[in-house]
């Protein structure tokens, strides 16, 4: 197994990896969100200088494993309904 983390690319982004050989299909997804926290919380996450690192990239690479695996988190929101 490698040590590289393939879902972040040279420039610091989050980005899409071809993991398998599926057929093409088409699909859509939307989400929205509403996040209250405490404004100095939101500075460091602005300046990049929030202690769990990069919040942003954290939250791209979620997202994109969330579209790629929906069957299991569409398991937790069922249950928690």
């Amino acid at each position: 197994m490698s040590n590289v983390f393939t879902h972040i690319n040279a420039d610091g982004n989050a980005h899409m990896v071809d993991v398998t050989e599926k057929a093409v299909t088409e699909r859509e997804a939307r989400a929205e969100a509403f996040i209250e926290m405490a404004s100095t919380t939101l500075e460091m996450i602005m300046s990049g200088s929030h202690h769990k690192g990069d919040v942003f990239a954290t939250a791209r690479i979620a997202g994109i494993q969330a579209a790629k695996k929906p069957q299991i988190l569409f398991l937790y929101v069922i249950h928690s309904c």
